[in-house]
């Protein structure tokens, strides 16, 4: 059946020229997209699997892939390794199993030690912030419980004067190696040490002040300092103001996410901010000076005669501040609205009659030539669409 069986080099997907390393990064991809446990029964990617790990375990020793590129899959059936061809054991691919499997399946790599230095996790907590104070920046404070090295153990979770001892069920590694019989063989995983949990160290006699935690909690203020044109939902992070670390790593990070209050007349995109302002009918009508109302303030426009309602204005660096750099804004855009007099007096119901009457027909009256229709509008006929 040798004569069967794929290339091994094809089977991995690399030249004959391969090193060490290209091997097994080849072997790697292959053995997480197939390996069974990632494709429950399906029978094509388990025989794939056992494929690439057959090739694997041939190529990567010097002796079987000196045989194999001198004799192909003979080299194998004439020592007896049976008529499925060449018979491989798992358990002489302890290191990529530990780093395949281990980091798939909840195992572990054989050469990571468990018990080295360990970053501390990362603490996440919010701040809410008024809307102008996301603009312009701000700083405040806020108060959280954070760990610190018990004072009393030096952070080894031990009473003075009786040391941890090292772990006898992993000989002080932190972690523990088990093999088992699998459907292709015997498979290697390296898992952290059930009975110290990593470290390495049993202590007997723990700490009174840290019940041996080796960490003890208080409260402290933090200051944050809240950077102009930062967004609702966007995060500060504070380097090193975590949670401890362990076996002398550093400390964790502090993630500090910022609500930002909606704002009764703007509103926010990106950079820019958008808002409506009323302005009177005579305003409208004559033009002039107008104030709108922005982010710094009170500013002056002018705005022309005629100005139609839903004019939209832009008012150019007059946005939010940009996280890079402050004194880069966008843009402010302001939609005017016109304001429609209600309740007249009889003065100036007699004043807008005069205006009407000096402006000829009402606008729902006039003769149009540049419309379309034919149809009665106003008591005059319209023209129909040209096509």
């Amino acid at each position: 059946m040798a004569d069967e069986k794929r290339d091994l080099y094809e089977v991995l997907g690399v030249s004959k020229n391969a090193n060490d390393n290209e091997l097994k990064k080849a072997y790697r991809v292959l053995a997480k997209k197939y390996h069974p446990d990632a494709n429950p029964g399906d029978k094509e990617a388990e025989a794939r699997f056992k494929e690439a790990s057959e090739a694997y375990a041939i190529l990567s020793d010097p002796e079987n892939r000196r045989k194999y590129d001198q004799f192909g899959f003979a080299a194998f059936d004439q020592n007896g390794a049976g008529g499925d061809g060449f018979g491989f054991d798992f358990a002489d691919m302890g290191d990529i199993f530990g780093d395949i499997f281990g980091d798939m399946f909840g195992g572990g790599s054989r050469s990571r030690q468990s018990n080295g230095p360990v970053k501390g996790a990362d603490i996440r907590t919010t701040v809410r912030v008024t809307f102008e104070e996301a603009i312009f920046g701000t700083q405040t404070e806020i108060e959280l419980p954070l760990k610190d090295e018990c004072p009393v153990c030096k952070g080894s979770g031990a009473q003075p004067g009786h040391p941890p001892d090292t772990c006898t069920k992993c000989g002080g590694k932190g972690q523990v190696v088990y093999t088992q019989q699998s459907l292709f063989g015997m498979a290697r995983t390296v898992q952290t040490c059930p009975d110290c949990t990593g470290s390495g160290k049993i202590i007997k006699y723990k700490c009174s002040n840290c019940a041996g935690s080796g960490y003890v909690k208080s409260k402290k203020k933090i200051q944050i300092k809240v950077p102009a044109g930062i967004d609702n939902g966007q995060s500060i992070r504070l380097r090193e103001m975590g949670e401890p670390g362990i076996n002398g790593g550093e400390r964790g990070d502090l993630l500090v996410t910022i609500l930002v209050d909606k704002h009764p007349v703007f509103q926010r995109q990106g950079y820019d901010i958008y808002s409506s302002e009323p302005i009177s009918f005579t305003q409208a009508a004559l033009g002039g000076k107008v104030s709108l109302n922005t982010i710094d303030g009170p500013y002056s426009y002018d705005i022309a005669p005629g100005t139609q309602t839903n004019t939209k204005v832009k008012l150019k660096g007059k946005g939010v501040p940009t996280l890079k750099n402050k004194t880069v804004r966008g843009d402010h855009y302001v939609t005017l609205v016109v304001q429609v007099p209600e309740n007249l007096t009889e003065e100036q119901k007699s004043i807008l009659n005069q205006y009407e009457n000096a402006s000829g027909p009402a606008v729902n009256a006039r003769s149009s030539t540049d419309s379309a229709g034919d149809f009665s509008f106003g008591g005059h006929k319209k023209k129909k669409f040209r096509k």
